[in-house]
């Protein structure tokens, strides 16, 4: 009998798991090269970050991080623009509503971020720029802030709506 409710309790039980990682997009591009070899490099760095999930099959989810960093010396002038989608396939089963769409936009990206941030800095040395670290990054925060103001232009969508 116990072990009947084992085998029970094992098939209700939420799985979670990464099936695959692959590099779904990338791009460099040095628009300014070879000029902006011999110019000061100390460039403003501007970090742009994404993440986005769809459904790829039964309780399988595709979640893809993007992150582009454009590097810009003085007078505005473009050094470097490297952009990385990093995505991964991922099983999730017996898990629904808040805790799916925490999932998906938090842990999923976590994982995924090491990669992406590898496959940014390659970029950027191979196209014979320093190397690049971006720092970590905390993406429960970003979650949180995101459904904030979410939440906001639904408010405000709906006072406009009853005032109109």
């Amino acid at each position: 009998m116990a072990e009947q409710d084992n085998a029970q309790a094992q098939q209700t039980a939420p799985k979670f798991a990464l099936q695959r990682l692959y590099v779904k997009d990338s791009s460099f591009e040095s628009p300014s090269s070879p000029a902006v070899f011999s110019k000061v490099w100390k460039p403003k760095m501007h970090v742009d970050l994404n993440t986005r999930s769809q459904p790829a099959a039964d309780n399988v989810y595709e979640v893809t991080l993007t992150v582009t960093v454009t590097a810009k010396l003085e007078e505005d002038e473009t050094a470097f623009l490297v952009e990385v989608q990093q995505a991964g396939l991922f099983i999730a089963e017996g898990i629904e509503g808040e805790a799916l769409t925490q999932l998906l936009g938090i842990a999923c990206p976590n994982m995924l971020f090491p990669y992406v941030r590898e496959a940014v800095d390659a970029l950027a040395v191979k196209g014979g720029f320093p190397a690049l670290a971006l720092q970590p990054v905390n993406f429960e925060a970003l979650y949180r802030q995101a459904k904030q103001q979410a939440e906001q232009k639904a408010a405000e969508a709906g006072d406009s709506a009853t005032t109109h």
